[in-house]
């Protein structure tokens, strides 16, 4: 019976929400090593979704969670395509490797964030020029590289002799751009927009999880369907035209989803206010550029943070004291930011300019525009199409290759007529003022400044 047992001493299953049961390897040089280590735990206590989970009262899932997700649609769709992949390029390694190398990326997609997610990219580590991708990549191609080239199978079978995971793969998938100095095989070229693409594993695991968790409704996310119709080509991976309409309804629903709950007026009033408090906090909790101060990062999270700031807020001198009641506040949820003014525009309504305003600038032209009288009124300005970290389904490529098999043919989604109903560009733009009555003026300078 040994042989028959032998895969449950190999392969645990995780109990997930929305595939049900997730697999895991166990065992040594196992992914269980990985998801057992401080950088994947740390996960856990850094939010999916940022400063959504203040409005959305059920939003309490992590990054840990979603990468778990994503690890396993990665290899789902790995295992799918592997015939494909191999007509086209027959150097591709087996089958367990190609599987266990998508796995292992979107398992470490996220494992360079920081505490509040994207925010943290946008208000601390600018500083820099970084993002979380690359101290992913630092984490990945160092303290986790051991237990990455060290696995030798994947939940469906074990590598051949002599293979393993080159760590670089690993950080090469995650990247939106080339790593220097590497130079990808083939193979592993044609599989980076399963993890970077508009229709990844990232964005197929986030969509339908955050809108479970949120309790929103997005309408129909049919993953398996487009699962099933896609597969390598010549020109890379493409999708039958019968996939068509279900990856429109998943772009449809992805951009509901930013409308609804990550651009939500609330979450981005937060933001407003966050943006006010959050620099000082971590330069005082970390101090320094996190690629060179990995041990302080490994233990800053969201929960030390907030543990952190409710001690000065009760027992530190000034400033963290008052930093600490900033805190408070912002906890306690007294947003101090009206909801002054808000549109929405998108299409031929949006011009190159308007889209192409920054915040800062916005807020200028509102001044300017104000009567003289008024220039002194304090308020803030939000153009979300603009500060979101996450990728906008609405203004990202739509390169999406299809295969049309009444015609024996490939063609790009931007000349099909289903995917031209997406609007090609949006954004949000908002007026904060400190009282509601301030509201009219603003609100006719901010139409003004968006005619130009």
């Amino acid at each position: 019976m040994g042989e028959v047992t032998d895969q449950f001493s190999r392969v645990n299953l995780w109990s997930d929400p929305i595939y049900r049961y997730v697999q895991i390897t166990k065992g040594r040089d196992s992914e269980q090593d990985l998801l057992d280590s401080v950088w994947l735990q740390r996960l856990r206590r850094i939010h999916q979704l940022q400063s959504a989970w203040w409005v959305f009262a059920t939003a309490e899932h992590s990054r840990f969670q979603h990468s778990l997700g994503a690890m396993h649609l990665a290899g789902e769709w790995g295992r799918h395509l592997y015939p494909t992949l191999r007509q086209v390029h027959a150097d591709a390694p087996s089958e367990a490797v190609v599987e266990e190398t998508l796995r292992i990326a979107g398992l470490l997609h996220d494992c360079g964030h920081g505490p509040f997610g994207h925010f943290f990219d946008e208000n601390y580590l600018d500083t820099w020029g970084l993002d979380h991708e690359d101290l992913g990549r630092a984490l990945i191609e160092g303290p986790l590289s051991p237990a990455i080239t060290s696995l030798r199978a994947s939940p469906h079978g074990d590598f051949e002799a002599g293979e393993s995971v080159d760590a670089r793969w690993i950080a090469y998938l995650i990247s939106k751009s080339d790593l220097p100095g590497f130079t990808p095989p083939g193979w592993l070229a044609a599989l980076q927009p399963l993890l970077t693409g508009p229709f990844s594993a990232d964005n197929m695991d986030y969509v339908p999880r955050d809108a479970y968790v949120c309790g929103v409704s997005t309408g129909p996310v049919d993953v398996q369907r487009i699962l099933h119709y896609s597969f390598m080509s010549e020109g890379g991976l493409a999708l039958h035209s019968h996939a068509a309409e279900a990856l429109f309804m998943f772009l449809s629903a992805r951009l509901y989803l930013y409308h609804q709950v990550y651009f939500h007026r609330t979450v981005r009033r937060i933001d407003l206010q966050l943006r006010e408090i959050f620099r000082p906090t971590i330069d005082e909790l970390l101090g320094g550029n996190p690629l060179e101060r990995l041990d302080v990062y490994q233990g800053l999270t969201e929960w030390s943070l907030l543990s952190e700031v409710d001690r000065w807020r009760r027992f530190g001198d000034r400033p963290l004291a008052e930093l600490g009641q900033a805190w408070g506040d912002l906890l306690e949820r007294r947003l101090k930011w009206t909801l002054v003014y808000s549109t929405y525009l998108e299409g031929k309504d949006l011009t190159s300019a308007a889209l192409a305003l920054t915040r800062q600038q916005f807020a200028e032209r509102i001044r300017e525009a104000l009567p003289p009288r008024r220039r002194s009124v304090r308020f803030e300005v939000d153009v979300a199409a603009q500060e979101s970290g996450a990728v906008n389904p609405a203004v990202e490529s739509g390169d999406i290759l299809f295969y049309e098999p009444l015609h024996d043919r490939y063609e790009r989604s931007g000349v099909l007529e289903l995917f031209q109903r997406l609007p090609a560009r949006m954004a949000l733009f908002r007026v904060f003022a400190l009282e509601a009555g301030e509201g009219g003026d603003l609100a006719a300078a901010a139409e003004r400044a968006l005619r130009g």
